[in-house]
């Protein structure tokens, strides 16, 4: 394993590991040559099945709640297209954030940190309490004041130290390097390396039970965006290995109107994102006015031959509600904004017959 700066290439070996010396994501790159499928643990129910294509992290320093392999249903055939969902919400504290913190609190523990910190919408937030209480870490989070009581309680309830302040997540950040301590150690999106190692068992959980074939379009709600980092490194991966071949998926950002600095730079054919000011949107996840990952997003986006498009925020509550019909999932927002997405390309023909497209329903659904 080595990391690469995702901006300059420099290679980067500093511990614990953080951002490149240039303030730019790192990469977790490996000496691959070839590496048979059977290296998966079937027996484990969980993303650890794909322990052996992940950093080395001694078994006595994993930290797992039970995270990954979860569900692909199938939610509707539209104009002779399979519509699949990927059932987030089953993860140990409700969300695909479980993933990314997984790896990253196992990482940090063996790095001998002692105490993280972060800024969140919500669920990473509750993520992080969760799995650095079982490390034995402090976990310091700071939300912004707008977020509903349902997840600072699930955060106190990991004994996790609060903080709040302003409407985004980009309000909370700046509160928390305000009051960062020097041994407090950033696990925010993309200030380390490993969450996207974590959220990259998505793309191989998605090959496994699609009998190692790819959908051809892979629509996600996007806010810091390390899912759809980590699925399209998980997919080149896979495609260097033999594990798979053909073509690789259509990456879709899905954003709302309230906040789409990503949809913004996609569509001006711009190479860095933009803050967008005053965001709001009822899909808490993706008030991210400034992702810190925006430029690769777009490189995904683009060499994927994909697309960004926001939802009207005025549309999204409906549109919740009816991909909880159709699938029985107390899910958030979020797959509302996704589902809304689905039809909007369906009817440009963005998406066509015969084609097999997967939704990601990214957290469940909680009460304000």
């Amino acid at each position: 394993m080595y990391l690469i700066c995702t901006k300059c290439g420099k290679r980067n070996q500093d511990h614990p590991l953080t951002t490149c010396s240039c303030g730019q994501p790192l990469e977790v790159q490996y000496d691959w040559d070839h590496i048979p499928k059977n290296v998966i643990n079937v027996s484990a129910p969980s993303l650890w099945r794909y322990h052996a294509l992940l950093p080395h992290i001694q078994n006595q320093q994993i930290i797992s709640l039970g995270e990954g392999w979860t569900p692909l249903i199938e939610v509707d055939k539209m104009n002779g297209i399979q519509i699949l969902a990927k059932d987030e919400t089953v993860n140990p504290t409700g969300s695909f954030k479980d993933r990314g913190m997984s790896l990253a609190i196992s990482m940090a523990k063996e790095q001998g940190v002692e105490r993280v910190c972060l800024p969140s919408a919500g669920n990473a937030g509750i993520a992080a309490a969760a799995y650095a209480q079982t490390a034995g870490l402090d976990c310091h989070v700071f939300l912004p004041d707008t977020i509903p009581y349902d997840f600072i309680a699930a955060t106190e309830k990991y004994d996790a130290f609060i903080y709040q302040q302003g409407k985004s997540i980009a309000d909370a950040a700046e509160l928390m390097h305000q009051k960062k301590e020097r041994n407090w150690f950033d696990i925010s999106t993309l200030k380390e390396p490993f969450r996207v190692e974590g959220k990259k068992t998505l793309g191989y959980e998605l090959a496994e039970q699609l009998d190692w074939t790819l959908p051809d379009v892979i629509i996600y709600p996007t806010g810091g965006g390390t899912g759809l980092i980590g699925m399209w490194k998980a997919f080149n991966e896979m495609h260097k290995l033999g594990w798979i071949t053909g073509k690789l998926p259509r990456m879709v950002a899905a954003q709302s109107s309230g906040c789409c600095p990503v949809v913004q730079a996609f569509t001006n054919d711009s190479i860095d994102i933009e803050f967008w000011s005053n965001s709001y949107t009822s899909a808490l996840g993706l008030n991210v006015p400034s992702p810190s990952g925006g430029a690769w997003m777009l490189q995904v986006i683009r060499a994927s031959a994909g697309c960004a498009l926001a939802v009207p925020e005025e549309e999204i509550a409906a549109a919740t509600e009816e991909v909880r019909a159709k699938t029985g999932i107390h899910c958030s927002a979020e797959a509302g904004v996704v589902w809304h997405a689905c039809k909007q390309l369906v009817n440009k023909q963005w998406i066509t017959a015969n084609e097999q497209v997967v939704l990601f329903i990214t957290g469940k659904e909680r009460l304000i």
